[in-house]
């Protein structure tokens, strides 16, 4: 954890109690949860709630782990979608990508190969040697919501996959890092930002992640890229972060055939890892890691 004489992380080469160090009015928590609601439509959630939701962030870790770990040549994405489906069942647990939206997605889980940014349909493709697949992984488990996201590389692959795999890593696990009650949302896609370019990579601007835990998909959205979302992180906020990082330009195009496949403009390699966070007065949990 980053103490308040630290060099801030934003690069300003000033202490972090100088720069971007927290700070929140004090305020009881039903105080706190009613303005969010009233001023951003941020539900902050309860300790019943949150009890719920690492329930089921840990069941959605856990299928994600499984369903990675059978991700090899010749298996089809198909082939994962359905052990991802039976692992759901076997729990009594429903796979919430599933007829959501407009068109409503056909599959029970996201699978992004290569140049797909996000939201790549399982289909009946073998993998093969050199590819790189996401796998976007989100289950209900009574009710509430886990959501995650990982990279399998299938067999050998080229240095610029492993270079845009290896950064979107490491912006998430950086960017997460950082998390603690008084942080503006701004302030995570300031650090994806920088490491990426370092990498000699971009950040995606069309998707971005969001608040879950009762709903899908829920208030603050949380930018990537470089933002003026002056929202302070408080505790019982639930979020993703899963920034999409791409070899080359940052810009994507839908499929216009499916209505829900992201690819990058010029055809390189993209890479998505991604974590559901609770934000609590000491700082943060992952919510998603698999034992």
């Amino acid at each position: 954890m980053i103490s308040r004489n630290d060099p801030c992380f934003c690069g300003s080469g000033k202490k972090w109690k100088k720069c971007h160090f927290p700070t929140l009015p004090p305020e009881s928590r039903e105080d706190l949860a009613s303005t969010y609601l009233k001023k951003y439509q941020i539900y902050l959630k309860t300790p019943e709630q949150i009890e719920g939701i690492r329930r089921s962030c840990k069941l959605s870790a856990e299928i994600l782990k499984k369903t990675c770990a059978m991700a090899k040549i010749g298996v089809t994405t198909l082939e994962l979608n359905d052990y991802s489906m039976e692992l759901h069942k076997q729990v009594g647990a429903i796979p919430a990508p599933l007829g959501y939206g407009d068109p409503p997605f056909p599959k029970a889980i996201c699978t992004s190969l290569n140049d797909v940014i996000c939201h790549g349909i399982p289909d009946h493709r073998p993998l093969m040697e050199g590819d790189i697949l996401n796998i976007d992984n989100t289950c209900i488990l009574d009710g509430y919501y886990g959501d995650c996201s990982a990279m399998v590389a299938i067999g050998a692959i080229s240095e610029e996959k492993k270079r845009v795999i290896d950064t979107s890593y490491e912006c998430l696990m950086q960017s997460i890092a950082i998390l603690k009650p008084g942080i503006l949302v701004k302030d995570i896609a300031d650090v994806i930002e920088k490491h990426a370019a370092e990498k000699n990579c971009s950040v995606v601007n069309q998707f971005v992640g969001h608040g879950v835990g009762v709903s899908f998909h829920e208030a603050p959205q949380i930018p990537h890229h470089s933002n003026r979302v002056n929202i302070p992180l408080a505790p019982g906020m639930i979020f993703t972060i899963e920034p999409m990082i791409n070899a080359g330009v940052r810009e994507g195009t839908i499929d216009a055939e499916d209505g829900w496949t992201a690819r990058t403009l010029d055809g390189k390699p993209s890479a998505q890892w991604e974590h559901q966070i609770l934000i609590t007065h000491e700082g943060h949990e992952i919510l998603t890691l698999a034992l």
